[in-house]
């Protein structure tokens, strides 16, 4: 019986991606090197620091990696809060209410530090929706290694068997494979050249998982 939903947040809440985007280039433009768009796109679902390590080993940077993480999000800082086209997936506040009516536990467990995470559930007031939220800039390895998950998993208080993730990055499905849990691919608009061929269920529009359509997908489990 499916008990509880774990979120991904950048690209499944919100459409975050371009903003991110956004200041990872002008970090790109400040450090004077090229990311072409395969490369950028390799770095989805992962943490900040992670993709900062990756950037100071490929193009030998000389600045640390912490230097780099501090850098993109003063320039991710300044584009979220001068830009208002910021926005919530197109039907997924309808389904975060949905299975919060109906007594599902909402985890988010996302790459995004936890300022960033505070920054959107305040702008968009999706504290009462969830029971823990989860940055995978805390934790020691980045999707796609299941860590973060797992402990999401835990932090519902159910078993894996009955916990769903949705996400829409390779790195994020192979972690949420991992970590042992059914995870649904949602195919974003801005989640470029990702691999949903580890996910349980695709989907392109939240309508498709809502409560009676999901469930008999877990009928069985305990």
């Amino acid at each position: 019986m499916l008990k509880a939903v774990i979120f991904d947040m950048d690209g499944v809440i919100v459409d975050s991606e371009p903003f991110h985007s956004k200041a990872f280039y002008a970090l790109f433009d400040e450090l004077e090197i090229e990311v072409t768009p395969s490369l950028y796109s390799s770095f989805t679902g992962k943490a900040t620091l992670p993709i900062c390590e990756e950037i100071c080993t490929l193009f030998s940077v000389k600045q640390t990696p912490q230097e780099l993480v501090a850098r993109k999000r003063i320039h991710f800082k300044k584009i979220f809060e001068q830009d208002p086209s910021l926005q919530l997936i197109e039907g997924v506040l309808e389904r975060i209410k949905e299975y919060h009516s109906a007594g599902l536990t909402l985890v988010l467990a996302s790459s995004a530090s936890m300022p960033t995470i505070h920054s959107i559930f305040s702008r968009f007031e999706l504290y009462p929706y969830f029971k823990a939220l989860l940055s995978g800039a805390d934790l020691k390895a980045s999707k796609p290694h299941p860590e973060i998950f797992q402990n999401a998993s835990k932090a519902t208080g159910f078993t894996a068997q009955e916990c769903m993730v949705i996400e829409d990055a390779t790195n994020g499905i192979k972690a949420a494979k991992a970590a042992g849990l059914f995870c649904v691919a949602f195919r974003s608009f801005h989640s470029k050249n990702q691999d949903y061929s580890l996910a349980d269920k695709v989907i392109e529009r939240f309508s498709e998982i809502a409560l009676d359509q999901i469930k008999p997908l877990f009928e069985g489990t305990s």
